[in-house]
């Protein structure tokens, strides 16, 4: 699958404040950024932001991308799995509460999570959770977070 980019121009700041109301604790991506553009593309659109994309537009909602999260250090709303968990992460599954070793408490379902490996705390995921952070490390069975983009992805290997 390859990126197809149609057009590319810069937002005006009421959209980017509904961006950052819409990306929650991960809006700071988007604090005092001159150059903060959207990239329209197929499958999925872009926010840049001084020309990295650090938001990508899955089904009309915005994620961080990992690159953001590798550059802004973003501490919260983890979920760390086991280093069992990683060859099938780094693929794109889905994660499943077994390979969960640690999760934030204050992980709600439906929010934006981002999956860490517990030896290195690198990220290795986006996602969306399931379920609570609680649920996530005491259930032993079942999906936790559906996975939006992972490292190796196209978004992963995306360059302008």
């Amino acid at each position: 699958m390859s990126i197809k980019v149609k057009k590319r121009n810069f937002l005006k700041k009421k959209k980017i404040k509904e961006i950052k109301n819409e990306l929650g604790e991960y809006g700071s991506l988007l604090q005092n950024k001159k150059n903060v553009e959207i990239l329209e593309a197929e499958p999925n659109s872009f926010i840049l932001v001084d020309g990295e994309p650090y938001i990508i537009i899955i089904d009309d909602k915005p994620f961080p991308t990992l690159k953001a999260a590798l550059e802004n250090q973003i501490d919260s709303k983890k979920v760390t799995v086991d280093m069992g968990a990683i060859r099938f992460v780094s693929n794109g599954a889905d994660i499943m509460s077994p390979g969960i070793v640690a999760a934030d408490d204050g992980i709600e379902k439906g929010d934006i999570v981002l999956i860490i490996d517990e030896t290195h705390g690198k990220p290795l995921a986006i996602g969306v959770s399931l379920i609570t952070g609680e649920e996530m490390v005491e259930n032993d069975s079942g999906k936790a977070v559906e996975t939006k983009h992972y490292v190796g992805d196209d978004i992963w290997n995306f360059e302008l």
